[in-house]
């Protein structure tokens, strides 16, 4: 199923998004030559699909073992209340929490799941007791600490044409 936004795309501008996917530091030479453009246009193409905000922007994918943070925990989070003061002192909390990797709010039997790195369960601990818990409204917490990253991208499948 495609979208507005995704039916402006040509085969090209998939193609560019795909390899700039796996490939984020790719000169415009050889990403133009992947795509069967010239340099010029490919870098038109480019700068109009970062200022469309079909890019957002590039990083470097670190190795979290290297960094003191690959101990993966999903936590479900409940609020005693969601009014819209309480959702966005969470929300801010949250955004300031080095730890947390992503958060996300959720429809169900929870109010937000959130990924969290750290260096260890005793890091972990420290997390959940002194700032995930100390957040005002937060009810209850429930960890999944995961024993094997099976999978893991950050890749977005580029819907065809």
């Amino acid at each position: 199923m495609t979208t507005d936004h995704s039916k402006r795309l040509d085969r090209i501008d998939r193609k560019i998004l795909a390899v700039l996917q796996e490939e984020g530091r790719i000169s415009n030479v050889k990403l133009a030559h992947k795509v069967n453009l010239s340099a010029t246009p490919c870098l038109e193409r480019v700068k109009r699909l970062e200022r469309e905000g079909y890019i957002r922007g590039y990083v470097a994918l670190l190795d979290p073992r290297l960094l003191d943070a690959a101990l993966v925990s999903f936590i479900e989070v409940s609020l005693d209340r969601t009014t819209t003061r309480a959702l966005d002192n969470f929300r801010e909390e949250v955004m300031r929490m080095e730890e947390v990797q992503e958060c996300h709010m959720v429809a169900g039997g929870f109010d937000y799941l959130i990924k969290v790195r750290t260096r260890d369960m005793e890091h972990y601990r420290r997390f959940l007791g002194e700032k995930l818990s100390a957040i005002k409204d937060v009810s209850t917490t429930h960890t999944y600490v995961a024993m094997e990253e099976v999978k893991a991208t950050s890749a977005i499948t580029v819907p065809k044409a």
